[in-house]
Protein backbone atom coordinates (compact mmCIF):
# COMPACT_ATOMS: atom_id res chain seq x y z
CA UNK A 1 0.00 0.00 0.00
CA UNK A 2 1.47 3.06 -0.98
CA UNK A 3 1.32 6.08 1.73
CA UNK A 4 1.49 9.69 0.10
CA UNK A 5 4.07 11.91 1.55
CA UNK A 6 2.54 14.85 3.71
CA UNK A 7 2.36 18.63 1.77
CA UNK A 8 5.14 19.78 3.36
CA UNK A 9 8.03 16.96 2.61
CA UNK A 10 6.68 16.94 -1.05
CA UNK A 11 7.38 20.95 -0.84
CA UNK A 12 10.52 20.34 0.45
CA UNK A 13 11.38 17.56 -1.93
CA UNK A 14 10.48 19.50 -5.19
CA UNK A 15 12.50 21.08 -7.45
CA UNK A 16 13.36 24.82 -6.52
CA UNK A 17 12.29 27.00 -8.98
CA UNK A 18 15.20 28.84 -10.76
CA UNK A 19 16.71 32.13 -9.98
CA UNK A 20 16.34 35.19 -11.42
CA UNK A 21 20.36 35.38 -11.41
CA UNK A 22 20.48 31.93 -12.96
CA UNK A 23 17.56 32.87 -15.72
CA UNK A 24 20.11 35.79 -16.43
CA UNK A 25 23.52 33.79 -16.40
CA UNK A 26 21.91 31.36 -19.14
CA UNK A 27 20.32 34.52 -21.08
CA UNK A 28 23.81 35.47 -21.25
CA UNK A 29 25.31 32.70 -22.63
CA UNK A 30 22.60 32.74 -25.27
CA UNK A 31 23.65 35.94 -26.07
CA UNK A 32 26.76 34.91 -26.67
CA UNK A 33 25.86 32.21 -28.89
CA UNK A 34 23.84 34.80 -30.88
CA UNK A 35 26.97 36.90 -31.08
CA UNK A 36 29.01 33.88 -32.28
CA UNK A 37 26.51 33.40 -35.42
CA UNK A 38 25.79 36.68 -36.50
CA UNK A 39 29.88 37.05 -36.25
CA UNK A 40 30.28 34.26 -38.59
CA UNK A 41 27.58 35.25 -40.99
CA UNK A 42 29.09 38.97 -40.66
CA UNK A 43 32.23 36.49 -42.43
CA UNK A 44 30.32 34.19 -44.72
CA UNK A 45 27.59 36.75 -46.31
CA UNK A 46 28.71 39.80 -48.55
CA UNK A 47 29.26 40.74 -52.28
CA UNK A 48 30.95 37.25 -53.14
CA UNK A 49 29.04 34.18 -50.98
CA UNK A 50 31.26 32.12 -49.27
CA UNK A 51 30.54 28.59 -47.60
CA UNK A 52 30.93 27.38 -44.11
CA UNK A 53 33.97 25.42 -45.67
CA UNK A 54 35.30 28.57 -46.92
CA UNK A 55 34.91 30.52 -44.25
CA UNK A 56 36.89 27.98 -41.99
CA UNK A 57 39.66 27.51 -44.25
CA UNK A 58 40.10 31.26 -44.69
CA UNK A 59 39.74 31.02 -41.09
CA UNK A 60 42.51 28.76 -39.72
CA UNK A 61 44.29 28.21 -43.04
CA UNK A 62 46.41 30.10 -44.76
CA UNK A 63 47.09 29.34 -49.18
CA UNK A 64 46.57 32.19 -50.15
CA UNK A 65 43.77 31.98 -52.57
CA UNK A 66 40.70 34.71 -53.87
CA UNK A 67 38.28 33.38 -50.57
CA UNK A 68 40.77 33.08 -48.08
CA UNK A 69 41.35 37.18 -48.83
CA UNK A 70 37.97 37.50 -48.62
CA UNK A 71 37.88 36.04 -45.08
CA UNK A 72 40.64 37.66 -43.93
CA UNK A 73 39.26 41.21 -44.91
CA UNK A 74 36.09 40.45 -43.40
CA UNK A 75 37.42 39.14 -40.07
CA UNK A 76 39.31 42.69 -39.53
CA UNK A 77 35.36 44.35 -40.37
CA UNK A 78 33.55 42.09 -38.03
CA UNK A 79 36.11 42.42 -35.03
CA UNK A 80 35.82 45.94 -35.49
CA UNK A 81 31.88 45.39 -35.64
CA UNK A 82 32.66 44.09 -32.16
CA UNK A 83 34.31 46.55 -30.72
CA UNK A 84 32.64 49.25 -31.83
CA UNK A 85 28.96 48.16 -31.17
CA UNK A 86 30.35 47.52 -27.67
CA UNK A 87 31.18 50.46 -27.08
CA UNK A 88 28.61 52.21 -28.36
CA UNK A 89 26.19 50.14 -26.32
CA UNK A 90 28.33 50.24 -23.28
CA UNK A 91 28.55 53.94 -23.49
CA UNK A 92 24.22 54.37 -24.09
CA UNK A 93 24.30 52.36 -21.38
CA UNK A 94 26.01 54.17 -19.05
CA UNK A 95 24.88 57.82 -20.12
CA UNK A 96 20.88 56.32 -19.53
CA UNK A 97 22.02 55.58 -16.15
CA UNK A 98 24.22 58.63 -15.17
CA UNK A 99 21.26 61.15 -16.42
CA UNK A 100 18.39 59.13 -15.68
CA UNK A 101 17.22 59.38 -19.15
CA UNK A 102 16.05 56.52 -21.07
CA UNK A 103 16.14 58.41 -24.50
CA UNK A 104 20.12 59.16 -23.77
CA UNK A 105 22.44 57.77 -26.91
CA UNK A 106 25.94 59.08 -27.96
CA UNK A 107 23.95 60.13 -31.15
CA UNK A 108 21.10 62.18 -29.66
CA UNK A 109 23.30 63.76 -27.32
CA UNK A 110 25.30 64.65 -30.07
CA UNK A 111 28.60 63.19 -28.93
CA UNK A 112 28.85 61.28 -31.92
CA UNK A 113 28.25 64.97 -33.63
CA UNK A 114 31.07 66.41 -31.72
CA UNK A 115 33.78 63.97 -32.66
CA UNK A 116 32.45 64.05 -36.31
CA UNK A 117 33.35 67.57 -36.40
CA UNK A 118 36.16 67.22 -34.42
CA UNK A 119 37.81 64.25 -37.26
CA UNK A 120 36.94 66.28 -40.19
CA UNK A 121 38.68 69.40 -38.35
CA UNK A 122 42.01 67.84 -37.64
CA UNK A 123 41.68 65.97 -41.47
CA UNK A 124 41.08 68.99 -43.15
CA UNK A 125 43.02 71.44 -41.57
CA UNK A 126 45.37 70.29 -39.60
CA UNK A 127 46.64 67.41 -42.13
CA UNK A 128 45.67 64.90 -39.44
CA UNK A 129 45.72 61.52 -40.80
CA UNK A 130 46.08 58.30 -38.89
CA UNK A 131 43.81 57.20 -36.61
CA UNK A 132 46.21 57.35 -33.51
CA UNK A 133 46.18 61.63 -34.43
CA UNK A 134 42.47 61.92 -34.55
CA UNK A 135 41.36 59.46 -32.40
CA UNK A 136 42.48 62.23 -29.17
CA UNK A 137 40.54 64.98 -31.43
CA UNK A 138 37.35 62.93 -31.30
CA UNK A 139 37.97 62.32 -27.78
CA UNK A 140 37.93 66.28 -26.90
CA UNK A 141 34.72 66.71 -29.60
CA UNK A 142 32.94 64.07 -27.63
CA UNK A 143 33.57 65.29 -24.31
CA UNK A 144 33.46 68.91 -25.24
CA UNK A 145 29.72 68.65 -26.68
CA UNK A 146 28.59 66.30 -24.18
CA UNK A 147 29.56 69.32 -21.57
CA UNK A 148 27.58 71.52 -23.43
CA UNK A 149 24.42 69.63 -23.96
CA UNK A 150 24.71 68.74 -20.31
CA UNK A 151 24.61 72.89 -19.63
CA UNK A 152 22.01 73.21 -22.21
CA UNK A 153 19.53 70.95 -21.30
CA UNK A 154 19.65 72.47 -17.37
CA UNK A 155 22.36 70.63 -15.89
CA UNK A 156 21.30 68.55 -12.74
CA UNK A 157 17.67 69.76 -13.50
CA UNK A 158 17.86 68.58 -17.12
CA UNK A 159 14.87 66.65 -18.19
CA UNK A 160 14.29 64.05 -21.21
CA UNK A 161 13.00 65.88 -23.65
CA UNK A 162 15.22 69.25 -23.08
CA UNK A 163 18.27 66.96 -22.91
CA UNK A 164 17.17 65.22 -26.53
CA UNK A 165 16.25 68.92 -28.12
CA UNK A 166 19.58 70.19 -27.06
CA UNK A 167 21.54 67.44 -28.49
CA UNK A 168 19.37 67.71 -31.43
CA UNK A 169 20.02 71.19 -32.24
CA UNK A 170 23.81 70.77 -31.48
CA UNK A 171 24.14 67.91 -33.49
CA UNK A 172 21.89 69.84 -36.74
CA UNK A 173 24.79 72.62 -36.00
CA UNK A 174 27.70 70.04 -36.10
CA UNK A 175 26.38 68.04 -39.03
CA UNK A 176 25.39 71.37 -41.22
CA UNK A 177 29.66 72.48 -40.20
CA UNK A 178 30.46 69.00 -41.65
CA UNK A 179 28.49 69.40 -44.87
CA UNK A 180 29.91 72.86 -45.50
CA UNK A 181 34.00 71.99 -44.86
CA UNK A 182 33.49 68.74 -47.38
CA UNK A 183 31.76 71.26 -49.84
CA UNK A 184 34.13 73.62 -49.73
CA UNK A 185 37.28 70.92 -50.03
CA UNK A 186 36.50 68.03 -52.80
CA UNK A 187 39.54 66.09 -51.29
CA UNK A 188 37.60 66.36 -47.69
CA UNK A 189 34.44 65.01 -49.76
CA UNK A 190 36.20 62.25 -51.30
CA UNK A 191 37.63 60.74 -48.40
CA UNK A 192 34.98 61.88 -45.35
CA UNK A 193 31.61 61.07 -47.16
CA UNK A 194 31.59 57.40 -46.46
CA UNK A 195 33.24 57.93 -43.29
CA UNK A 196 30.80 60.51 -41.97
CA UNK A 197 27.78 58.39 -42.30
CA UNK A 198 28.92 55.61 -40.33
CA UNK A 199 30.80 52.32 -41.89
CA UNK A 200 33.23 49.31 -41.14
CA UNK A 201 33.98 48.89 -44.81
CA UNK A 202 37.41 50.67 -44.09
CA UNK A 203 38.55 48.32 -41.22
CA UNK A 204 41.81 46.90 -41.01
CA UNK A 205 44.07 45.29 -38.54
CA UNK A 206 45.84 48.47 -38.13
CA UNK A 207 43.01 50.13 -36.54
CA UNK A 208 41.28 47.55 -34.28
CA UNK A 209 45.53 47.43 -32.66
CA UNK A 210 45.16 50.82 -32.26
CA UNK A 211 41.26 51.17 -31.20
CA UNK A 212 41.51 48.35 -28.92
CA UNK A 213 43.19 49.99 -26.05
CA UNK A 214 40.46 52.39 -26.12
CA UNK A 215 37.88 50.27 -25.88
CA UNK A 216 38.71 47.98 -23.63
CA UNK A 217 39.82 50.76 -20.88
CA UNK A 218 36.39 52.39 -21.31
CA UNK A 219 34.91 48.65 -20.76
CA UNK A 220 36.49 48.04 -17.39
CA UNK A 221 35.62 51.49 -16.23
CA UNK A 222 31.66 51.32 -17.45
CA UNK A 223 31.52 47.60 -15.64
CA UNK A 224 33.17 49.05 -12.80
CA UNK A 225 30.89 51.92 -12.33
CA UNK A 226 27.53 49.43 -12.55
CA UNK A 227 27.27 49.21 -8.72
CA UNK A 228 27.84 53.43 -7.92
CA UNK A 229 25.08 53.83 -10.78
CA UNK A 230 22.66 51.73 -9.41
CA UNK A 231 22.99 53.65 -5.81
CA UNK A 232 22.32 56.70 -7.93
CA UNK A 233 19.84 55.43 -9.31
CA UNK A 234 17.85 55.32 -5.89
CA UNK A 235 18.17 59.03 -5.60
CA UNK A 236 21.27 61.10 -4.46
CA UNK A 237 20.77 61.30 -1.00
CA UNK A 238 20.01 57.62 -1.01
CA UNK A 239 23.32 57.03 -3.01
CA UNK A 240 25.10 58.78 -0.49
CA UNK A 241 23.63 57.21 2.10
CA UNK A 242 25.25 53.76 0.67
CA UNK A 243 28.74 55.41 -0.07
CA UNK A 244 28.64 56.44 -3.37
CA UNK A 245 30.43 59.54 -4.30
CA UNK A 246 28.02 61.09 -6.61
CA UNK A 247 30.47 63.50 -8.20
CA UNK A 248 33.21 60.87 -8.55
CA UNK A 249 30.70 59.07 -10.24
CA UNK A 250 29.45 61.28 -12.58
CA UNK A 251 32.87 62.27 -13.79
CA UNK A 252 34.00 58.86 -14.42
CA UNK A 253 30.70 57.99 -16.31
CA UNK A 254 31.27 61.29 -18.40
CA UNK A 255 35.22 60.15 -19.10
CA UNK A 256 33.99 56.38 -19.56
CA UNK A 257 31.42 57.64 -22.37
CA UNK A 258 33.59 60.02 -24.18
CA UNK A 259 36.73 57.27 -24.32
CA UNK A 260 34.09 54.09 -25.77
CA UNK A 261 32.23 57.02 -28.10
CA UNK A 262 35.52 59.02 -29.28
CA UNK A 263 37.23 55.15 -30.06
CA UNK A 264 34.23 53.85 -31.88
CA UNK A 265 33.59 57.35 -33.98
CA UNK A 266 37.30 57.62 -34.56
CA UNK A 267 37.23 54.44 -36.40
CA UNK A 268 33.87 54.00 -38.13
CA UNK A 269 31.98 57.43 -38.33
CA UNK A 270 28.90 58.84 -36.29
CA UNK A 271 26.56 55.37 -35.77
CA UNK A 272 23.32 56.49 -34.29
CA UNK A 273 20.86 54.72 -32.43
CA UNK A 274 22.72 51.73 -31.03
CA UNK A 275 22.95 52.90 -27.83
CA UNK A 276 19.52 53.77 -27.40
CA UNK A 277 18.06 50.53 -28.76
CA UNK A 278 19.73 47.58 -26.76
CA UNK A 279 19.98 48.91 -23.16
CA UNK A 280 16.04 49.35 -23.67
CA UNK A 281 15.67 46.08 -25.12
CA UNK A 282 18.25 44.20 -22.22
CA UNK A 283 16.37 46.36 -19.75
CA UNK A 284 13.18 44.82 -20.64
CA UNK A 285 14.22 41.16 -18.95
CA UNK A 286 16.88 42.33 -16.88
CA UNK A 287 15.20 45.41 -14.84
CA UNK A 288 17.49 47.60 -13.84
CA UNK A 289 20.35 46.50 -12.27
CA UNK A 290 23.57 47.72 -14.10
CA UNK A 291 25.63 44.54 -13.03
CA UNK A 292 23.81 42.55 -16.17
CA UNK A 293 22.11 45.35 -18.07
CA UNK A 294 26.25 46.31 -18.94
CA UNK A 295 27.21 42.81 -19.85
CA UNK A 296 24.44 42.21 -22.56
CA UNK A 297 24.20 45.39 -23.76
CA UNK A 298 27.83 45.14 -24.70
CA UNK A 299 27.48 41.53 -26.16
CA UNK A 300 24.12 42.40 -27.81
CA UNK A 301 25.17 45.66 -29.30
CA UNK A 302 27.38 43.68 -31.69
CA UNK A 303 25.01 41.83 -32.84
CA UNK A 304 22.93 44.93 -33.85
CA UNK A 305 26.13 46.39 -35.49
CA UNK A 306 26.68 43.76 -37.49
CA UNK A 307 23.37 42.26 -38.59
CA UNK A 308 22.72 46.02 -39.71
CA UNK A 309 26.20 45.60 -41.62
CA UNK A 310 24.72 42.30 -43.25
CA UNK A 311 21.50 43.61 -44.38
CA UNK A 312 23.69 47.12 -45.87
CA UNK A 313 25.37 44.14 -48.11
CA UNK A 314 22.50 42.09 -48.68
CA UNK A 315 20.02 44.82 -50.15
CA UNK A 316 22.30 46.83 -52.13
CA UNK A 317 24.56 44.19 -54.27
CA UNK A 318 26.56 44.40 -55.53
CA UNK A 319 27.24 47.41 -53.84
CA UNK A 320 26.20 48.25 -50.07
CA UNK A 321 24.49 50.48 -47.84
CA UNK A 322 26.60 51.58 -45.03
CA UNK A 323 25.65 50.45 -41.67
CA UNK A 324 25.28 53.84 -39.96
CA UNK A 325 22.29 54.45 -42.32
CA UNK A 326 20.66 50.75 -41.61
CA UNK A 327 20.79 51.26 -38.07
CA UNK A 328 19.24 54.98 -38.61
CA UNK A 329 16.29 53.83 -40.40
CA UNK A 330 16.05 50.81 -37.46
CA UNK A 331 16.31 53.24 -34.65
CA UNK A 332 14.27 56.05 -36.10
CA UNK A 333 11.05 54.33 -35.69
CA UNK A 334 12.14 52.64 -32.33
CA UNK A 335 12.80 56.16 -30.89
CA UNK A 336 9.48 57.41 -32.09
CA UNK A 337 7.70 54.36 -30.05
CA UNK A 338 9.88 55.35 -26.93
CA UNK A 339 8.64 58.78 -26.79
CA UNK A 340 5.37 58.31 -27.66
CA UNK A 341 5.18 55.55 -24.76
CA UNK A 342 7.11 57.68 -22.57
CA UNK A 343 4.41 60.23 -23.18
CA UNK A 344 1.24 57.72 -22.74
CA UNK A 345 2.65 56.81 -19.39
CA UNK A 346 3.35 60.59 -18.31
CA UNK A 347 -1.05 61.12 -18.98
Amino acid sequence: MLVESPPEQRAETAPAPPTRRAVRAFGLLLSVVLLVLVALASIAIGAKELSLGQVWHGLFEDSGTYGDVVVAERLSRTLLGLLAGAALGLAGAVLQALTRNPLADPGLLGINAGASAAVVTAITYFGVTSLTGYVWFAFFGAAAVGALVWFLGGSRGATPVRLALAGTAVSAALYGYLQAVMIMDEAALGKMRFWTVGSLASATNSTITQVLPFVLTGTVLALALARPLNAMAMGDDTAKALGANLNRTRALSMLAATVLCGAATAACGPIVFVGLMVPHVVRSFTGPDLRWILPYAAILSPVLLLGADVIGRIVARPSELQVGIVTAILGGPVFIFLVRRRRTAQL
